[in-house]
């Protein structure tokens, strides 16, 4: 299991620090969109940088990306379609991230949907998911369809059920009160949201959660079930055929969710 340090940026954005293995001292932070967030805790804690990996292009995830360069020359990781604020090692889908020195090596997911080009890295135990999923739901369609959103949450889901879902947003609580809208009997979903209540009224993380818990409560993974399909039918005034019909429902409701 890999020890995994959250650094909170902005409002309620994650910057992960992964330690690497061989050398805890060292580590990757994913998603730097804040420096100085990063620079502290690694002074605070006596921490070395020692590369960086990107999920994707939005400014709260890469913003800090150049002044961490500046104070260490680190080799950065990123989606191969994607305009980024540094040139990074580009990575394809079903490409590896090998740090063999750190003891680290991640596979490569092309996840379309937030964005054309997102990307997710999966080693150890550990899902990097960006903005992709998120623990009750999942990003917005900014640059892809429904159909590619949901057939990488499909992907994502399939991964090995102790997955441990590290995202980049402290959306939990927003997310579960959507979750029960769309499956008010879901028992799962009921007895997070009050955990994760607890969590919060501690000022303590509600993630990472596992691809386990979210495979129960989260309703863009369980758009096959037949309670998030009739919710979703209702929703929509009309009978859905498809999963990916139910997921672009649903989407559309969160965003219309307060």
């Amino acid at each position: 299991m890999l020890n995994v340090t959250p650094v909170r940026a902005f409002s309620d954005n994650y910057i992960w620090l992964i330690h690497a293995p061989r050398a805890a001292h060292r580590v990757i932070a994913v998603d730097p969109g804040h420096a100085p967030a990063v620079a502290a805790v690694l002074a605070h804690r006596e921490l070395e940088l020692a590369g960086i990996l990107l999920t994707h292009h939005h400014q709260d995830h890469v913003g800090g990306v150049r002044e961490l360069l500046s104070y260490r020359d680190v080799p950065v990781y990123g989606p191969a379609g994607e305009r980024l604020p540094v040139e990074p090692q580009r990575l394809n889908d079903g490409e590896q991230v090998r740090m063999d020195e750190l003891g680290l090596c991640f596979d490569v997911l092309h996840v379309p949907g937030h964005t054309a080009g997102h990307i997710a890295y999966v080693g150890h135990g550990a899902l990097f998911c960006g903005d992709t999923l998120f623990s009750g739901g999942c990003g917005r369609l900014f640059e892809g369809t429904p159909e590619q959103m949901n057939a990488s949450l499909a992907r994502l889901a399939a991964l090995d059920a102790p997955t441990q879902v590290y995202c980049a947003h402290e959306y939990t609580l927003s997310n579960l009160a959507f979750a029960l809208a769309v499956e008010p009997d879901n028992a799962a979903t009921a007895r997070h949201l009050a955990h994760c209540r607890t969590l919060r009224e501690q000022d303590l993380a509600t993630v990472p959660s596992s691809l386990d818990r979210e495979r129960q409560i989260n309703p863009f993974l369980r758009c096959h079930q037949p309670g998030v399909r009739r919710a979703a039918e209702a929703r929509a005034g009309r009978r859905l055929d498809t999963d990916t019909e139910v997921f672009a429902v649903i989407r559309r409701w969160k965003d219309d969710f307060h």
